[in-house]
């Protein structure tokens, strides 16, 4: 597999604590990647040097053949590194459809310059967006309105509307019941392969529903690798999460 996405020897401190600790890490372009771990094992850090949040003290992070570690954050998001966090981040005083064209506005290029040219094609293509996140019946619907489940889908429907690359996922599905938690779950399936995803999640029934390879994190490293059957049976993955309920409580 050649990799989209690569960390290589990549670490971090704080004020003498290693955070992140030569983590390699290799993702395929259009995979649907999971990064669990013990709370503490520098997952969401891991996020935050790759989008540029934070700075490596040490190691490479490749997008293609892009270096990210000698962008600034701005430039990552150019690069096609889009990032949601576990607060989501949408402008509560806009309908959804004012959201997502937004969104299409940071669009860069001559294909956004058409599209923006082009009003008809970009309606046509807000309502295939909506309906691609399932908010085709809340386009007019102001986003403070919306649930917690439909206001995570409207900010991963602004990351495709910029059509960004990679896609990085922190606890999507904290705070949403079950039944958005599977349609989350639809969505991402439909979402890999067009764009890499590197999704970090405790829910590990969302994690096999969604992943075809799993990498797992402690004390900042890559301890494990494999689909969730491989993971759950590692004895050193095993051995990191007693104490803290088990995998099955990721």
């Amino acid at each position: 597999m050649t990799a989209h996405l690569q960390l290589s020897d990549v670490s971090v401190s704080f004020n003498g604590f290693v955070a992140v600790n030569a983590l390699n890490l290799a993702v395929g372009k259009g995979e649907l990647r999971c990064l669990i771990g013990p709370n503490g094992a520098g997952k969401t850090t891991a996020l935050d040097l790759i989008c540029g949040k934070i700075k490596p003290t040490a190691g490479s992070i490749t997008l293609r053949n892009t270096e990210l570690t000698a962008l600034e954050e701005h430039q990552i998001a150019r690069a096609g590194v889009g990032r949601k966090f576990q607060v989501p981040s949408v402008f509560k005083e806009l309908t959804v459809r004012e959201n997502l064209q937004v969104a299409y506005s940071k669009r860069t290029g001559v294909f956004a310059n058409v599209m923006r040219s082009c009003r008809g094609e970009e309606t046509d293509g807000l309502d295939m967006l909506a309906q691609l996140v399932g908010l085709e019946n809340a386009l007019d619907k102001p986003a403070a309105y919306l649930s917690h489940g439909q206001t995570q889908w409207l900010e991963i429907g602004m990351l495709v509307a910029q059509d960004t690359e990679l896609i990085l996922m922190d606890e999507p599905t904290a705070g949403m019941t079950a039944q958005e938690t599977l349609k989350t779950a639809d969505l991402f399936n439909r979402l890999k392969g067009k764009h890499t995803l590197l999704v970090v999640e405790h829910d590990m029934g969302f994690v096999k529903a969604i992943g075809d390879v799993i990498s797992v994190m402690h004390q900042g490293r890559l301890l494990a690798e494999g689909t969730a059957a491989e993971v759950e049976r590692n004895e050193e993955v095993r051995r990191a999460y007693l104490g803290s309920g088990g995998i099955t409580g990721a």
